[in-house]
Order: C-alpha cells, then sequence, then structure tokens
C-alpha cells in the first residue's frame, strides 16, 4: 500500500518478502517486509530508536501492514514442577520488547499447575496475591500452591476485593496498601494480580506505586484482560468524572494466561472480551478480522483452539504495538478505537452497568459510523461491524439514556484530549487501517452523537 505524500501523516505498511529488510522512504513512510507475516513466529528488530508515532499535526496513520518491532511469538520447552500435569502441550510464549524490561507472555491449557512459570518470575520471598471475591474461591488455593510447590522459602499474603468496575477506585486501592503494609512487605517483595482488567489495573497500580515500585505479575483469568488489559503496563484506577484517568506506565514481570480458566467465564464476560479481539482486526490486521468473521461462532461456543487462537493473535498486535510506543505518544493510542465513546457510556450510565466490552462494542460503532460520514469507509465496513458485534452479542448502540450533552463533556476530559483538541481513532481505508487524528469535520462528530442519542 502506498504512503501519503502528506509529510503531516506517519503511515506504515508490510509487504510479503523473500528477506527481512527494513526500508525507510524519504515522506516518512518506513515499510517493513517479512517472510509469512501472520500468527506464526514473528521476530524482527527494533524500527529506530528516534521513532515517533506523532508528528506536531497530532495525527498518526496505521494500515493493515501490522508494524513489526522484536516480538517473537514460539513454543518453548518448560519446566514441570507440579505434581500432575493437566496442560496437553506446552506453552505458546509472545515476548514484549522493551529492552531490559522486556517480559513473557505465557499462554496455554493448564498452566497454573506448572509452578516453574510462576517460581521463576518470583525474586523475593514475600508474595501478595490481589483477587476478588469471585475469583478467589475458584483459584487463589490453586495459585498458593503453584507459588509455594517446592519453595518453602516464600510467604504468600492475599487480599480479596469487592468485584466489579465501581470498585475500581481509590477507596477500594487502599485496602492494598493496607494488606501491604500491615505485612510489612519490603521492596523485594511480589504482587500478583488474579482476576480480569479491574484487579489487574488496580494491582499494577499498587505495585507501581509501593515502596515506589515493586514487581508484580499479571494472571489474567477474562478474556478481556487475556487479550488486553493485562499486556502492556496501564495500570490505574476510575475517577467519579471520568475511567482511568488516575494510573500510572509499569510492566509486569510476566502475564500467565491459563485458558482453562476461561471454563468458568460467564458468558457474557466472553462476549465483552471479544470486543477488544475485534477491535485488532479492525484497527491492524484485516487478515485476523477475516478470521474472527468465519470463527465467531467457534469462538462464541468456547472452542479451546479458536480462542487460543483468538488470545495468541491479539497478544501478538498488542505486543508489538507495545514494544514501539510504550507511553503512547500516538502509535499506541490507536489500540483504543472506540474507547473514547466507550469511556463516555462508562462514566455517564454508571460504572458496572454495562461491561467494558459491551461499552467499547457501542463505542466502536459510533466510530465507524462517523469514519463513514467523513467519507473515510464505505458501507460495506459499517455493514460488517454491526454483523460481527451482533454474532458476539454485544450491543451496537449506547443506552438510551446516554444523551449528546453526557457524551460532550465526558468527553472533554477524556486521556487523549491535547490542548483542548479531543482526538479520536477511526478507520480510514480498507479494513486494518486506522488514522488518530484530531483534524477532523466536527459537524461528522455531532451527526454521529445525534444519530445515536435522543437528545
Amino acid at each position: 500500500m502506498a504512503c501519503s505524500s502528506n509529510s503531516s501523516m506517519l503511515c506504515f505498511s508490510l509487504s510479503p518478502s523473500t528477506n527481512s529488510s527494513l526500508v525507510k522512504s524519504e515522506t516518512c513512510c518506513f515499510s517493513f517486509r517479512f517472510r509469512n507475516p501472520g500468527v506464526g513466529s514473528l521476530q524482527s528488530s527494533l524500527v529506530s530508536s528516534n521513532f515517533s508515532p506523532l508528528n506536531g499535526s497530532g495525527t498518526c496513520s496505521l494500515n493493515s501492514g501490522r508494524m513489526l518491532s522484536r516480538v517473537v511469538a514460539s513454543s518453548t520447552q518448560t519446566m514441570d514442577q507440579s505434581p500432575s500435569k493437566t496442560s496437553s502441550k506446552d506453552p505458546t510464549i509472545v515476548e514484549v520488547d522493551l529492552g531490559n524490561r522486556s517480559y513473557p507472555i505465557y499462554i496455554g491449557a493448564g498452566l497454573l499447575d506448572e509452578p516453574g512459570l510462576l517460581q521463576r518470575h518470583v525474586l523475593g520471598k514475600r508474595v501478595l496475591v490481589v483477587t476478588n471475591t469471585t475469583i478467589a474461591p475458584i483459584y487463589l488455593d490453586k495459585v498458593v500452591h503453584a507459588l509455594t510447590y517446592k519453595n518453602v522459602n516464600v510467604t504468600v499474603e492475599s487480599v480479596i476485593l469487592p468485584d466489579g468496575e465501581k470498585y475500581k477506585n481509590m477507596e477500594t486501592l487502599m485496602k492494598v496498601f493496607d494488606k501491604a503494609i500491615e505485612s510489612r512487605l519490603d521492596r523485594r517483595c511480589t504482587f500478583v494480580a488474579l482476576g480480569g482488567g479491574v484487579i489487574g489495573d488496580m494491582c499494577g497500580y499498587a505495585a507501581a506505586s509501593y515502596l515506589r515500585g515493586v514487581n508484580f505479575i499479571q494472571i489474567p483469568t477474562t478474556v478481556m484482560a487475556m487479550v488486553d488489559s493485562s499486556v502492556g503496563g496501564k495500570t490505574g484506577i476510575n475517577h467519579p468524572l471520568g475511567k482511568n484517568l488516575i494510573g500510572a506506565f509499569y510492566q509486569p514481570q510476566c502475564v500467565l494466561i491459563d485458558t482453562n480458566t476461561l471454563n468458568t467465564l460467564p458468558g457474557r464476560e466472553l462476549a465483552s472480551g471479544l470486543a477488544e479481539v475485534i477491535k485488532y482486526g479492525l484497527i491492524r490486521d484485516a487478515k485476523f478480522f477475516e478470521w474472527q468473521e468465519q470463527n465467531m461462532q467457534a469462538l462464541m461456543a468456547r472452542d479451546p483452539d479458536a480462542l487460543t487462537n483468538a488470545i495468541k493473535w491479539s497478544c501478538e498486535n498488542k505486543a508489538e504495538v507495545v514494544s514501539l510506543d510504550e507511553k503512547e505518544s500516538g502509535l499506541r493510542a490507536t489500540l483504543n478505537l472506540g474507547h473514547t465513546f466507550g469511556h463516555a457510556i462508562e462514566t455517564g450510565f454508571g460504572y458496572g452497568q454495562w461491561l467494558h466490552g459491551e461499552a467499547v462494542a457501542a463505542g466502536m460503532v459510533m466510530a465507524v459510523d462517523m469514519s463513514c460520514r467523513l467519507g473515510w469507509i464505505d458501507d460495506s465496513i459499517v455493514k460488517r461491524v454491526h454483523k460481527i458485534l451482533q454474532q458476539a452479542k454485544l450491543p451496537t448502540a449506547p443506552p438510551e439514556t446516554m444523551t449528546v450533552d453526557m457524551f460532550k463533556s465526558v468527553m472533554a476530559v477524556d486521556k487523549k484530549v491535547a490542548d483542548g483538541l479531543l482526538r479520536l481513532i477511526l478507520l480510514k481505508g480498507p479494513v486494518g487501517n486506522c488514522i488518530f487524528t484530531g483534524d477532523y469535520d466536527r459537524k461528522a462528530l455531532d451527526e454521529t452523537l445525534h444519530a445515536f442519542c435522543k437528545s
């Protein structure tokens, strides 16, 4: 795909080739050529130490070529120290390359029954497991066993928080600090997040803040956390005026994804997580989106191979972007397709009333509608987005109680606002292409809001 000659925009493309080479054009277009790009093993070298995803105009464009950094997805032999092994094969490992802060994402069935995976990432002798009232009765004992099996020097504490987005706040976060201080945990301790996105975000933020930073491990138990929130180091809590406005970028030591934990995941939570899976295909991976269209029924039926493939493919996408733009200076913002509208729904409608993925799904429909109104995509993409979200049993419109004014007031304090300008992630071109920009006709935004709101 050709790069726009407009010097105020960055675009990225990937073309199959027989060699791996990096070509820099005179128009700020980076082209990556790899043999057989896709779901399989991915490995390349870092683009440039001076890479800047955003230029002065605040616009970043990304196409379906899928930018690749030093990301490795491969199978590896692992130590089995457990009394009984329930996984049928060795885990897949996706590496998030951040120099000396790089870490692995382990993906596989029965990984909580392989103590060696967890224990190799615990540096000190004290561990604090942060979980919630839903997950603790099911998996807390299993995780404690994995941390302590043939490892008598490790002491494990736990704190069990109330479950739900409405508890993702400072008051609940203080319970983690209370437990850590009461237990006299030192700087060599490790926090372990056992649960979904809320637990992962709060545990990570607690780890980033406690004693000015201690190690932590992510053990996600929802599709949402597995494919998105556990990867990349975004941590934080909500504020009554906006979602995730308080937080830090803080990377884990590892992410351990035991796909067996999805066996106990409610159907509504499963669908919610698939919204983020769909997002990856829309913004940067057309082949992944086409695969989803063909396999959504299998994903909804919890087919193990389909779910594992979707998780792996999503983690590869997320890891590639994080490796290039850890602190969201531009490129990483493209992962937020539908989130500006979605966060407004969560805040305006009430935290926890809709699941995050449900709000993002409706937000993606609104972003796609706006993209079409701007003339950046054709109507066939709008129809495909509606169809796949309906197949995933996700909403395609915001709650009826949401008004135009509610959207605008919450979106005004969105994290992507810069110098008073609301920047949005919108689709532009074929599926797999998106743009992060504040340069759009405000009339299109108003038309979209009025099309989806009664007032």
